[in-house]
């Protein structure tokens, strides 16, 4: 069977609701559907139905075969004469059926009919198919069709077809006859679908198709959503799907502001709502005409001639000014907010205050203290400020306006367990889109999601801070070090600690560490103090992205087996994986870096070392194997 494996990475498969198929004999039905409507091949009524169960006849077959054809484009909606008797000039398929037969893919019978409404028999319609690839009907020998049928289970057309040569074709048949006619080599050696579309390189050398791309090219627009934005959209909405921000959705989900996608053949909308507010600071490669800007203090992309019309010197928004950049599905910038530049508030940390250079848009350059802050949506951002007293490490409040407003926040300490599904903590709901960062130190930042927090029992100071919205429900979320997940896990694979005897008898200690993280060898050492480290797997605890506060061994579990993000321990409890988790073999003493895949499938003893209980945020961090 063919194999094939979809490509492309599984956020951006996700965000557009196309999780990828387990191979097997066929692919799913949605996944043929999916593609053939991206192509414009076979598409459903008005309600989105393709009515797979019907029989399909001759006329519906033979348009399919135009839609999938090099001339696809080039039909026109009437004819000058009837191509068969039976088929006159103002019957529905009429120009596809003359665009099929100047092709040369179909024929009449012995009479000189062509019988549109007639069943298509699955032989007909391998004639057709094998046409389209090239095949001329005079290469096959025999009595018609068995060599027809031959070439067609060799080239396995047949994937996801149980019928006969003369079983009557339905439209789930046909269906998956032109998926598989997409995936297979024509006569000459190229797959069929890199012969529709020769500039996309849809199928890769090993007969993987690479769907999201697929999709991409079917994607029309952006249209900024607003009064009267559906009318922009070719087609009736009603019955279309929708997603927003990667998630299944109403029409009435979609919001002002939203930037809009859709596929007119697919029937599908996508809608997004990043927005970012902050000063804009700098354009590339010139103002008079930007293809990025820089907007508190990150660069983008500028997507479409409106924003970039917008943010030149032409339009309303200039260096120095506070804009709200409405971004695309691929971040970059869609449109410029003109109607609400305020945008709304940010809750972060400041991760960086300092003066900076900046253009003044007039080929001149002045100063600022400028301040970076880690909001909770994951976003950094920069802002410019007089306030003195805004320092690294500090809990701010943004509200974007013309001139955004930093106050500074005293933390808001919170305890209570997060239940198993992380939709509360302690007594509190978590809003559905509910935004948390972990912090500690001067370390990043990072952003989690709520099942990362399930069944954590948030203590002490674990939470900074928190904001409930108008449902009393928790809408930021700021910790303290509450998961591990900012610091480094590796092993230590030296430790030289020192005890030694002053001449008045004092007693000092030193200490040095050799450790490894992901491959790269660094060293830890304190001349004042040796904290009885052992070789083995550890946590370098940092205080900042770069320096290690101090190195911790990690706590055995052994384990006698893997299954996707959890491990199972001989003692049969189940602990989770990091996603980070660090993979070693140790071979004759020596710790070799490996990785999950490898050591997960058979012949090895596996050890997983964990950093604190999984009630306290913990999970095993490394894993060692060992040969059996």
């Amino acid at each position: 069977m063919k194999q094939r494996l979809l490509s492309g990475l599984l956020a951006v498969v996700l965000l557009l609701g196309l999780a990828p198929a387990a191979l097997a004999a066929a692919p799913a039905e949605e996944e043929v559907a999916q593609v053939l409507a991206a192509l414009d091949i076979m598409v459903g009524d008005q309600n989105g139905d393709l009515a797979l169960e019907r029989t399909i006849t001759r006329a519906e077959f033979t348009k399919l075969a135009v839609a999938a054809s090099t001339s696809r484009d080039t039909v026109g909606d009437t004819v000058a004469v009837k191509p068969y008797p039976d088929v006159p000039q103002n019957h529905w398929a009429a120009p596809y059926i003359k665009a099929a037969v100047d092709m040369g893919l179909v024929e009449g019978d012995l009479r000189g009919y062509f019988n549109p409404d007639r069943t298509i028999t699955l032989a007909e319609s391998v004639t057709v198919v094998l046409r389209l690839l090239g095949y001329e009907d005079s290469e096959f020998t025999g009595v018609w069709p068995s060599g027809q049928m031959a070439q067609y289970r060799a080239l396995k057309l047949n994937e996801g077809i149980s019928l006969g040569q003369d079983g009557q074709m339905t439209r789930r048949d046909a269906m998956y006859l032109f998926y598989n006619l997409l995936l297979t080599k024509n006569k000459a050696g190229t797959y069929y679908l890199n012969v529709l579309e020769p500039t996309l390189n849809l199928v890769n050398a090993a007969g993987e198709l690479d769907r999201v791309a697929l999709v991409n090219s079917a994607m029309e627009g952006p249209v900024v959503a607003g009064s009267g934005w559906q009318s922009q959209v070719p087609f009736n909405l009603s019955n279309a799907t929708v997603y927003r921000d990667g998630k299944t959705a109403s029409l009435e989900a979609v919001q002002d502001r939203d930037v809009v996608y859709w596929s007119d053949s697919m029937r599908t909308v996508w809608a997004y709502s990043d927005k970012v507010t902050g000063t804009y600071e700098a354009a590339s490669p010139s103002i008079t005409a930007p293809t990025s800007v820089t907007v508190a203090g990150k660069t983008y992309a500028v997507e479409t001639t409106e924003a970039a019309y917008a943010l030149s010197d032409l339009g309303n928004y200039q260096i120095g000014d506070t804009v709200t950049l409405l971004l695309g599905r691929s971040g970059g910038v869609a449109a410029v907010d003109e109607a609400d530049v305020a945008g709304g508030v940010l809750y972060g940390v400041i991760t960086k205050a300092e003066i900076t250079s900046y253009d003044d848009g007039n080929g001149e350059s002045y100063s600022s203290r400028t301040i970076t802050v880690y909001a909770t949506n994951g976003g950094s951002y920069r802002y410019q400020t007089t306030d003195r007293n805004l320092t690294e490490g500090q809990l701010v409040r943004v509200e974007l306006g013309s001139q955004p407003i930093i106050t500074r926040l005293a933390g808001i300490q919170l305890t209570g367990k997060v239940n198993s599904d992380a939709t509360m903590l302690g007594r509190y709901p978590l809003a559905d889109d509910v935004q948390i960062i972990d912090t500690y130190e001067q370390c990043t930042p990072i952003q989690i999601y709520p099942q990362r927090l399930a069944g954590v029992n948030m203590t002490d100071n674990m939470v900074r801070y928190y904001v409930l919205n108008a449902q009393g429900e928790i809408s930021h979320l700021i910790l303290n070090d509450a998961t591990g997940d900012i610091h480094q896990y590796g092993v230590i694979t030296v430790s030289d600690e020192q005890e030694t005897i002053l001449p008045n008898g004092d007693v000092t200690l030193s200490s040095s560490y050799t450790y490894d993280v992901g491959g790269q060898k660094l060293t830890f050492s304190n001349p004042s103090t040796a904290y009885g480290l052992e070789v083995g797997p550890c946590q370098a605890k940092m205080s900042s992205d770069t320096q290690a506060e101090r190195l911790y061994n990690l706590t055995e579990r052994k384990l006698s087996g893997i299954t996707g993000s959890v491990a199972l321990g001989t003692d049969n409890q189940q602990y989770a994986l990091s996603e980070h988790v660090a993979v070693y073999e140790l071979v004759n003493g020596t710790y070799m870096l490996s990785n999950l895949s490898r050591v997960s499938n058979g012949g090895y003893v596996l050890t997983g070392w964990y950093d604190k209980p999984a009630s306290e945020g913990g999970c095993i961090r490394v894993i060692v194997a060992r040969a059996q």
